[in-house]
């Protein structure tokens, strides 16, 4: 069958017809409650073998430049600095020691299994697979118990691993297309364009900084200024050859942390939601270019059979998951057995939780991207070696770790009952006791700024009484702990009040609409409001 080549960029109702496949299955995937990168991945397999599906052609230097950033960008957005900065010991041994580790061990197996495979095709390779996609692990994890600790560490690594491996593929794919590398020459090139990315990074976060709190005062503006960052850190960074990636992560992280300088709730609610939809489509198209383009690669496994392919494909998948748990229970205990200052320091992570999160190492959109990223020929303008095999590989592994490790993770989570092994304070209470201090520190302010109006105003004296009731309730409810399960009943029938009166009022407001007695725009942010509310109240 002989198919029409058309790249993305010219083809604007394939990528339309796309990303609609992608909403339906991501549709059923909610309704079959599987994780939607899952069966993302597998509808673009089905989609791929349709008969007469054009050809996708990605012009692989474009793969990092729209993808990557925004993706960087939203996961460092959205990390916790605290909780990263609490577990760095454990992000950091993984992101950077097992990225090189899983590097090592699939260029040396790769190299002495595959004919005519070097140890430079074998390290590329490595780079390729090593980093776990924390998009993909969270999404499996979604609607399971998943201790604190573990979470963390998972959406922590996936920031550093990117950097570390994505260095790991810069240096490998450099030797091959060169047929050069010096050892001490490649490791200042590494500190170098390291530093050099965060520098870079840091630097437009500060400008992007003092323009969105001194300058942007709407959030038409400071959206978009939120969409162009990381474009422009990945940009210019790459321009001078430094890391693009460190950049992204480096300006996202301090611009999160500074976030609360810049955006009000207008801002906030609508970035949220921009971040929210971009992070899903682009994740989302990735995920379904994965099947899309396992029948085109398949196609082009020049000098091997099929057997060879997927024997080869399946033994390194088996030496990247069980290479990743070993460091992982490595990582846990080897630091503890040889630090008495971490074992004060840190709870033991018990056997369970180590292998919850080397069995999480779910390969994704950073393995994909860079695998496409391969040039098509070497500087002298031969094809690129084992171009087609490297990718089949990547694709394999991806499929495997996705599909296999991400339907067996939550049954893995249920059957081992892992539990917290942190003192963690239940997120309930924790929002009693904000509630309870910030409501008593309003009482104080009113009584020292408003006391006369109260006196005189009983409008104005409602807002403390309404305070004090709010007050007694909370203080209630803390001293009331002990009677968990009461406790927990009355919350969730209070939620269920307030959400069927939310849906009257929300019937009433239809109701209003249709007499057209009242303005739209009253209407809307009437209804607005009602989203909101709604919305707190399904976050618990």
């Amino acid at each position: 069958m002989v198919h029409n080549e058309q790249t993305v960029h010219s083809n604007l109702l394939l990528i339309l017809a796309l990303f609609f496949a992608m909403a339906l299955l991501f549709l059923l995937s909610q309704r079959w409650k599987i994780s939607y990168p899952i069966f993302l991945v597998i509808g673009g397999l089905a989609i791929g073998f349709i008969p007469g599906m054009p050809v996708i052609n990605i012009n692989p230097d474009i793969v990092f430049l729209i993808f990557l950033p925004p993706l960087l960008f939203e996961a460092a957005w959205y990390t916790s600095w605290n909780d990263f900065w609490k577990w760095r010991r454990s992000i950091f041994s993984l992101g950077f020691a097992l990225v090189l580790m899983t590097s090592l061990a699939i260029a040396y197996f790769s190299a002495s299994i595959i004919p005519g495979f070097t140890l430079a095709l074998g390290f590329l390779l490595g780079g390729i697979i090593s980093p776990p996609d924390a998009v993909a692990a969270t999404s499996v994890l979604k609607g399971v118990s998943m201790p604190k600790r573990g979470l963390t560490i998972l959406e922590g690594e996936s920031l550093v691993n990117d950097a570390a491996s994505l260095t790991v593929f810069r240096f490998a794919l450099a030797a091959i297309l060169t047929g050069q590398f010096v050892f001490q020459k490649a490791v200042t090139n590494f500190i170098i364009l390291a530093v050099m990315g965060v520098v870079v990074g840091l630097v437009i976060a500060h400008i992007l900084y003092f323009v969105l709190r001194y300058w942007a005062k709407s959030s038409s503006i400071t959206t978009p200024i939120t969409l162009i960052a990381p474009y422009l850190m990945y940009i210019v960074a790459e321009e001078f050859q430094w890391s693009g990636v460190l950049a992204v992560v480096s300006g996202g992280l301090f611009l999160s942390f500074r976030s609360a300088d810049f955006l009000n709730y207008h801002t906030r609610i609508q970035a949220k939601e921009v971040w929210a939809t971009l992070g899903f489509l682009l994740n989302g198209f990735v995920f379904i270019l994965i099947g899309l383009e396992l029948p085109v690669i398949v196609a082009g496994l020049e000098g091997y059979s099929m057997n060879e392919a997927i024997k080869y494909a399946l033994m390194i998948s088996a030496i990247v998951i069980v290479t990743r748990i070993v460091l992982v229970y490595a990582s846990a205990f080897i630091p503890r057995f040889l630090s008495a200052r971490i074992r004060r320091k840190e709870r033991s992570p018990g056997l369970k939780l180590p292998f919850i999160v080397g069995w999480a190492g779910m390969r994704g959109v950073v393995s994909l991207a860079s695998a496409l990223a391969i040039p098509l020929t070497l500087n002298n303008g031969e094809a690129f070696p084992h171009r087609n095999m490297i990718l089949f590989i990547t694709f394999v592994v991806i499929l495997i770790t996705l599909v296999f490790q991400g339907l067996s993770l939550p049954i893995f989570l249920r059957m081992l009952k892992v539990e917290e092994v942190d003192e963690i304070v239940p997120e309930d209470e924790q929002i009693e006791a904000i509630r309870l201090q910030l409501a008593k520190e309003c009482v104080g302010y009113l009584d020292n700024n408003y006391s006369n109006e109260m006196s005189k105003f009983e409008t104005i004296a409602r807002i403390k009484e309404q305070l004090e009731r709010s007050i007694r309730a909370t203080e209630r409810t803390l001293l009331e702990q002990s009677q968990k399960e009461e406790v927990t009943s009355v919350r969730k029938l209070y939620r269920e009040i307030m959400l069927e009166l939310i849906d009257l009022r929300r019937k009433g407001l239809k109701r209003l609409k249709a007499t057209k007695k009242y303005d739209h725009e009253v209407l809307r942010n009437m209804e607005d409001n009602l989203d909101l509310e709604e919305s707190r109240l399904n976050k618990h």
